[in-house]
């Protein structure tokens, strides 16, 4: 497997940031917001704020390799893969509020398939940055495409959007789907509608 290819699609960026400037830089926006840093409820918010961006914003600096750590194994069947129902939480690049949702991936193998931890790994790799939805739908879905080489690739990402849902418009209830398809995915109705009739399902419990 050439690593560049598909090491060159997360685009990681190499050191954490420093979490001394990043509380600096909060408590300047706590005092253009009028408040006063110094208060008691305020005093370690610089800090708390910090640290939460360094985990929920973790994905510009995971590594891929270390991600996939080789769990691409070589098989001869070529039948569906589902996984459905991961749940990710991201951050709109636009407003910087939450949003957050459910991710189906699935994908018909072409001699080799990723471990099934794997695929949750991948959304939240890409899901733990500044993003836009369809971005990360996309995303997911040309990075397995690049690990894989499979016969085809669908994403489809249900979500939750605070930036619509606290301001704006202010709709509590509206919900965003995207999709990201490739290969046969996109050019054989037949895989489609089998990935539809799996995702109609309620999920069973095991």
């Amino acid at each position: 497997m050439e690593a560049q290819g598909w090491i060159a699609k997360a685009e990681r960026i190499a050191q954490p940031p420093d979490p001394a400037r990043l509380a600096g830089v909060i408590q300047e926006l706590l005092t253009a917001l009028g408040e006063n840093p110094k208060r008691e409820g305020l005093q370690r918010t610089p800090a708390r704020v910090a640290e939460m961006l360094q985990e929920v914003l973790a994905g510009y600096w995971m590594d891929p390799a270390d991600l996939i750590n080789g769990a691409i194994f070589e098989v001869e069947d070529n039948d569906l893969v589902l996984v459905r129902d991961i749940e990710f939480y991201s951050m709109c690049e636009h407003h910087l509020l939450p949003f957050y949702g459910r991710v189906h991936v699935a994908y018909i193998p072409n001699g080799r398939i990723i471990g099934l931890s794997k695929i949750p790994r991948v959304v939240e790799l890409f899901a733990r940055r500044l993003q836009v939805q369809e971005r990360m739908t996309r995303q997911i879905a040309d990075f397995l495409e690049a690990v894989l080489y499979p016969q085809g690739v669908a994403v489809i990402v249900e979500a939750a959007h605070l930036c619509a849902m606290m301001r704006g418009v202010r709709k509590s209830q509206a919900r965003m789907v995207t999709q990201a398809l490739t290969g046969v995915f996109r050019t054989d109705p037949r895989h489609r509608s089998e990935l539809l009739a799996h995702l109609r399902r309620p999920p069973e419990k095991v």
